[in-house]
């Protein structure tokens, strides 16, 4: 959880949301994941909502800015 802690405070300074939002779960997979969610309300973490959708080079782009952050 400290990991996760991290890694969410950078997202929230590069990602414009109210919060993080975090769920520890494992319907997809035979084990547990943290997820980190940006949020600015609780239903921002209903899984069955539409995700939005990004390219693979804009999930790049992300991943260095909350890298750099």
């Amino acid at each position: 959880m400290p990991f996760a802690q991290g890694v969410a405070k950078r997202m929230a300074a590069v990602i414009p949301c109210d919060r993080i939002g975090v769920s520890v779960i494992g319907l997809e997979v035979p084990h547990a994941h943290v997820h980190l969610i940006p949020i600015d309300s609780l239903h921002d973490m209903d899984f069955s909502r539409p995700k939005v959708k990004l390219s693979n080079e804009e999930l790049a782009a992300l991943a260095e800015r909350i890298r750099k952050a």
